[in-house]
């Protein structure tokens, strides 16, 4: 047994889990890995986030505390091994937007209305405190990613990022000017769950939200609206801007064009982030999902506001020869 497992066998028998049966549920990009405990006909979730490696449950149970405290369903804690990284949640169960649109897709309008809906309930209380600034330059510097990692992987060539930078920070500058909200950042389709049996926004159930920060107040919606692991149906997009805009007093147009740049800033960070996950952290998984994010980085910058940036974002096109270049460097670049 490593020094790992006997940590969280000893912290699991601590929390009176210690019977249960453990079975492997999920992983991420991240560090974190999650399993289910089943106690008779009890379960619960463990979150596994190894501090050595980067990982801190702090955040997850600052933000958990906020989104409970505003009656939405994060998962409650059970017990919390800080130190060690250990997390004992309640189970939330398994089903995930995704899966329950894979069964009845004709329900896509009432789920993403209501995760928007969330979002506009989310935004109209104070923020917790301590969040960073996701802010332009930020934002700027994550759009980089494009250039340094996945042009790179294409053309073995290392580029100059700051002229996409700074297009992207010129197209952020130009939005309305707003307060910053809470944005969860990973706000999407594998990360909500549906459940019927609680009432009203109770019914999303939130997951993976440790990354919060004070950013954009489309930025969320967006996320969800142009999901990379899944089509969204081509008229949920116009209808939940129209939703988002109407329940916050926003012009329809405005929330629009936000959603324009921040979608297109989102597509250059994830092309950069999927390109590198596979190149330095030996995760090629993630290069199959690289065409969908082109094809929303194109519907984005095709907005009028956005001409100078399509013209900074000249990016090589994921033909399957490039997607291929990516992942026959999986692991290849051991330092970033």
């Amino acid at each position: 047994m490593t020094d790992r497992a006997a940590l969280m066998a000893a912290f699991i028998g601590q929390a009176g889990w210690g019977t249960a049966e453990m079975r492997f549920l999920a992983g991420d990009a991240s560090n974190r890995k999650y399993h289910r405990l089943h106690r008779g006909a009890e379960t619960a979730v463990l979150m596994d986030a190894p501090p050595e490696k980067g990982e801190d449950v702090r955040p997850f149970l600052h933000i958990a505390g906020h989104l409970r405290a505003l009656g939405l369903s994060a998962p409650g804690c059970l017990a919390a091994d800080e130190a060690a990284g250990f997390l004992l949640l309640e189970d939330l169960g398994d089903d995930l937007y995704a899966r329950v649109l894979e069964r009845d897709p004709a329900g896509e309008d009432r789920l993403y209305a209501a995760a928007t809906d969330v979002l506009a309930h989310l935004h109209a209380h104070p923020a917790p405190a301590g969040l960073a600034a996701y802010d332009t330059p930020a934002m700027a510097r994550a759009a980089g990613l494009a250039v340094g990692w996945y042009a790179f992987a294409i053309t073995g060539e290392r580029a100059d990022p700051a002229p996409l930078m700074d297009a992207v920070a010129e197209a952020l500058d130009r939005l309305a000017a707003e307060p910053p909200v809470v944005i969860l950042r990973d706000y999407h389709a594998e990360n909500l769950l549906w459940l019927p049996g609680r009432a009203g926004l109770a019914r999303v159930g939130l997951l993976d939200f440790q990354s919060a920060e004070m950013g954009q107040p489309a930025y969320d919606l967006i996320s969800m609206l142009q999901d990379a692991r899944r089509d969204v149906s081509p008229g949920i997009e116009p209808a939940m801007i129209r939703r988002f805009a109407d329940t916050t007093g926003r012009e329809e147009a405005q929330v629009a064009r936000a959603c324009a740049a921040l979608g297109a800033q989102r597509a250059l960070r994830i092309l950069g982030t999927f390109a590198r996950l596979s190149l330095h952290y030996g995760k090629p998984g993630y290069v199959r999902l690289i065409p969908r994010v082109w094809g929303q980085l194109q519907q984005n910058l095709a907005h009028p506001a956005l001409t100078g940036l399509a013209r900074a974002a000249a990016l090589p096109p994921p033909s399957p020869a490039a997607l291929q270049r990516i992942t026959d460097q999986c692991g290849t670049i051991p330092t970033l």
